[in-house]
């Protein structure tokens, strides 16, 4: 199962303050031991809202507008995946996230990616084989 670690954004994070050395060598500390247990599929660090903007469309036609956003607590500072066997152990993955991060006050959301089996009959034999040919160009691991 794949799972997104979401790391919320912060006043910091919307200020762009760079980390510590410290938090930088926490945060390796804690992706290798997820890269040495075979669980992390990628992840990054985003920059602040000011440098992206929300797409809304309203009967097919876009609407953008530029960042900054206001509410810093509603935005992603940054995302990990890992794949594990259960919801369980990405709990305790999430659990050992570094405490250097935000001097320990971070909020991490934690969400399962959709597989193809969730869509059901829906997701016929047809698109399943189009899909995985997408997923083997770009190189994403189902």
């Amino acid at each position: 199962m794949r799972f997104m670690i979401i790391r919320k954004a912060d006043t910091e994070t919307e200020a762009e303050a760079m980390p510590s050395t410290e938090l930088i060598e926490a945060m390796t500390a804690y992706n290798e031991k997820l890269v040495a247990a075979g669980v992390m599929v990628g992840g990054d660090g985003l920059k602040p809202s000011r440098y992206g903007a929300t797409i809304s469309f309203s009967n097919g036609k876009p609407t953008v507008i530029d960042g900054p956003f206001a509410e810093a607590k509603e935005l992603i500072a940054g995302y990990t995946v890992i794949d594990v066997a259960s919801y369980e152990e990405a709990i305790e993955w999430v659990k050992q996230w570094p405490p250097e991060d935000g001097n320990g006050n971070v909020q991490l959301e934690l969400r399962r990616f959709v597989s193809m089996e969730d869509f059901g009959d829906a997701f016929t034999p047809e698109l399943q084989a189009r899909e995985q040919v997408m997923r083997d160009k770009t190189g994403d691991a189902v």
